[in-house]
């Protein structure tokens, strides 16, 4: 309690979405809770001998409040001192208080309880304690990763699917960041992954995460390759990738030299001499246009059985300019001359500013949620490119999904270091590939595996020990200056304008009246180049191993004497809310294929930020052992799995697949232009967000109502964005599209010169002449939308544009 300057303070008005409601506010060490009476039920009981009514309550945790906002009362005004709290769950509550001193006490204890804990240990999670049912649930034992590689059919003492599990990595000293269990191919000792492991940012070298159970495909992921300037090369790490790439078939992999032209149909034939088919491209399918664009680089030319080809594919996640930028300073993306038996896809898939951004516009537009029932403000919506990014996201599942089952072909993934858009693609091409992980349990099990124990930065992006940037005080004079608070990372301000409207509602006439009723229950309610967290680095790693056979006493005693790092709001961005958000896109257009509901997602978003349960609470695998956070907390499962029937669909088909009945296919696919606003996450109604005929976008577009209702502004600025996520395809032969070089590039002052530009190719012969108007359909290339050819930036825009993606 040492925190709390005042623990209690009755007559408080909570205003919520333009209604108000008086009652008493509590703060705890970890909940702000305010309780109150319906004036409704109040006055339907106020019989004689009636029963006491119970209060509604209104639970906030500290950890989820994004900004907290004190704006004392002014002396020409008669409003009262208000507290203004955003939540991440979209919670949005004003606190208006009588007593100025009383304010500003409730105002310090929040932010003393919210960023001034110093350590993860102080979270609720390591104090909380269950009640029955949930106490007798074992979430921590649901993800085993032997049975999952098992049920994938691989096994310690079985490698006949061309795999084997590797314990190179068993006290993380190999890849601090990575789990334990390595699946790789049978053909790869350890002496060879430890060699590759150098290769790769961070040691995050290509291991499997997902193989098909019907044609012994993979998805495996990695992050960066260290290419360099230079060009740097690993023998190691092509052999790892090409035995990867031949797990599918029955003949040893063999490396090629690069100097030999390989089709792509396998690993180990040659060029095809089939005369080129002229199949002109359907130019209202992106997907058909990103299946033949990549069978077309692929070499590719003779007659197709469908099914039948393997495009092996290398998916770099990245816009092209952020691949180059990473090159300019010892990363980059992988050199094909060296991976002759492979295709590369770039993906335009920004990076964690860019969502944060996206997402602070979103909130900006839903920023007077508390003072005002006005619904939020579409055209600004629209702008914000909320809908564009998840639509980006699943078009490149979609096209992870449709190269593994329908074409037969192995996929690695990866973005810069391998954790935020490489969790992302991959975990929802799973979903889409296997009905698993669409049941309650398999989805839990996908989270575990793709996002916890293949690391995610959950502390970072989450920001968990917030940060007092996020608080600020509005009215208050010291030394003659106003201490105006400042643009949040929330995207909060304290404009003129946005005073204004709060002084209208807050003084309407009868606005604190205490016969106004309240109908509202408030029971429930990359840039990655930054550097790592100092536990990651390569001399605090190699004492893992005994680090981890300390007693749990001694590992808690020495984490509660370090304090964490404080939050960096640069680092903070919502990566896991849009993978939730992407998954109930799919579960909206295919409502039977999925055995839990919508709201089972919008609660495990609020769990990531409650803090309640440790799963989320650290970066990966080894922060959770080292930690002992299956000792010490409990698991945000047990919650879900002891309230199991809150979170099942009653439309779920039982996931039977019959790959020859419509609508049970093991396949399933996002929908092009099917991208809506998930509206319960935001707090409001269907209508308000997705308003009739409902507001759609495709992957790349952010066209939205406003277009289709006449907006041309609208319309003119959706022409300007490409329409699939798909920028650039390339191999070593040919490119298409807009695809960074990286071939060695040292310039005479050794900066980036010689080849450090972007390819812009259509391919040989009558083969890049037919797909020319397929390309201008995708946005990509000379054709059509703006994509993002180098070579028409100036310098000053590239090195703008790096210094982005390292940040």
């Amino acid at each position: 309690m040492e925190r709390t300057r005042i623990a209690r303070v009755d007559d408080v008005k909570l205003v919520r979405r333009g209604e108000q409601v008086e009652g008493t506010l509590h703060l705890t060490p970890h909940h702000l809770i305010f309780c109150h009476t319906p004036p409704s039920v109040e006055k339907e009981h106020a019989t004689p001998g009636s029963q006491r009514t119970k209060p509604r309550e209104l639970w906030i945790t500290y950890p989820i409040i994004q900004t907290c906002t004190l704006r004392l009362a002014h002396p020409t005004s008669h409003l009262p001192s208000s507290i203004r709290l955003r939540c991440r769950d979209f919670t949005f509550v004003c606190f208006c208080l009588s007593n100025e001193k009383q304010a500003r006490d409730v105002y310090d204890s929040i932010k003393a309880w919210t960023c001034k804990l110093g350590r993860v240990e102080k979270l609720y999670a390591f104090t909380y304690q269950p009640q029955s049912p949930e106490k007798e649930i074992k979430g921590w034992d649901l993800y085993d990763a032997k049975k999952e590689w098992e049920r994938l059919g691989i096994s310690e003492k079985d490698s006949d699917k061309g795999w084997r599990i590797s314990k190179v990595n068993t006290d993380y000293r190999f890849s601090p960041t990575y789990p334990a269990l390595l699946a790789v191919p049978s053909a790869i000792s350890d002496n060879t992954l430890n060699y590759a492991g150098r290769y790769r940012s961070r040691t995050r070298l290509p291991v499997l995460t997902y193989l098909h159970p019907v044609n012994n495909c993979s998805i495996t992921r990695s992050s960066q390759p260290l290419v360099g300037v230079r060009g740097n090369r690993s023998i190691q790490d092509e052999k790892l990738l090409l035995a990867i790439f031949s797990t599918s078939h029955s003949t040893p992999p063999r490396l090629i030299s690069s100097s030999r032209p390989l089709s792509r149909q396998s690993p180990e034939s040659s060029s095809s001499n089939s005369p080129t088919r002229d199949i002109p491209p359907d130019l209202s399918d992106p997907e058909t246009l990103e299946d033949q664009m990549i069978s077309r680089t692929s070499g590719e030319e003779g007659p197709k059985v469908y099914g039948a080809q393997q495009h092996n594919l290398i998916v770099d996640a990245r816009p092209t300019v952020n691949a180059l930028a990473m090159q300019a300073v010892g990363l980059g993306s992988e050199n094909m001359d060296n991976y002759r038996f492979a295709t590369k896809a770039y993906l335009g898939i920004d990076n964690i500013h860019v969502m944060r951004d996206s997402l602070n516009k979103v909130i900006d537009a839903l920023k007077d949620s508390d003072i005002t029932s006005i619904p939020p403000n579409r055209e600004a919506l629209a702008k914000s490119g909320w809908l564009k990014h998840i639509a980006n996201v699943l078009d490149g599942a979609s096209l992870i999904a449709r190269q593994v089952a329908l074409q037969h072909s192995h996929v690695l993934i990866h973005c810069s270091d391998g954790w935020d858009r490489t969790s992302q693609l991959s975990a929802l091409s799973q979903l889409c590939l296997d009905p698993y992980y669409r049941t309650l349990e398999g989805f839990i099990v996908l989270v575990e595996k793709d996002w916890l124990s293949f690391g995610h930065m959950f502390n970072h992006r989450s920001g968990f020990l917030s940060s007092e940037k996020w608080f600020s005080v509005e009215n208050e004079r010291v030394g003659g200056n106003d201490n105006h608070n400042q643009r949040t990372s929330l995207g909060t301000s304290s404009s003129g304008a946005g005073h204004a409207l709060e002084n209208a509602f807050l003084s309407a006439k009868g606005f604190f009246n205490k016969d106004n009723n309240s109908r509202e229950s408030f029971v429930e309610s990359d840039g990655e180049l930054q550097p790592y967290d100092q536990s990651t680095s390569p001399n605090l790693s190699k004492k893992s191993s005994k680090t981890s056979k300390t007693s749990s006493k001694d590992s808690t005693t020495t984490s509660e004497k370090t304090p964490n790092p404080p939050t960096k709001v640069k680092e903070t961005s919502p990566i896991f809310h849009q993978f939730l958000d992407a998954t109930y896109q799919l579960q909206h257009q295919h409502p039977h294929r999925f055995e839990f509901n919508e709201r089972f997602l919008r609660r495990l978003l609020y769990h990531l930020y409650s803090c309640q349960y440790g799963t989320f609470l650290y970066n990966n695998e080894r922060e959770r052992v080292e930690n002992h956070v299956r000792e010490r907390t409990r698991s945000v499962w047990d919650y879900f799995l002891s309230r199991r029937e809150m979170f099942i669909n009653p439309e779920w088909d039982g996931g039977n697949v019959d790959d020859k009945v419509r609508g049970r296919e093991r396949l399933v696919l996002p929908r092009d232009g099917e991208c809506r606003w998930w509206s319960e996450v935001f707090g409001r109604a269907d209508a308000e967000m997705n308003p009739a005929p409902t507001a759609t976008i495709t992957a790349g577009s952010q066209l939205g109502s406003h277009a289709r209702n006449g907006d041309s502004r609208a319309a003119e600025h959706a022409q300007d964005v490409p329409s699939s996520v798909l920028t650039g395809v390339e191999t070593a032969d040919q490119a298409m599209g807009a695809v960074p070089s990286m071939k060695s590039t040292t310039g005479p002052h050794g900066g980036v010169g010689g080849n450090a530009n972007v390819k812009i190719d259509g391919g040989k012969g009558g083969m890049g002449a037919q797909l020319a108007a397929g390309m201008k359909g995708l946005g990509i290339g000379n054709g059509g939308a703006k994509g993002p050819d180098l070579r028409a930036k100036s310098p000053g825009r590239l090195e703008k544009k790096m210094e982005m993606e390292m940040q």
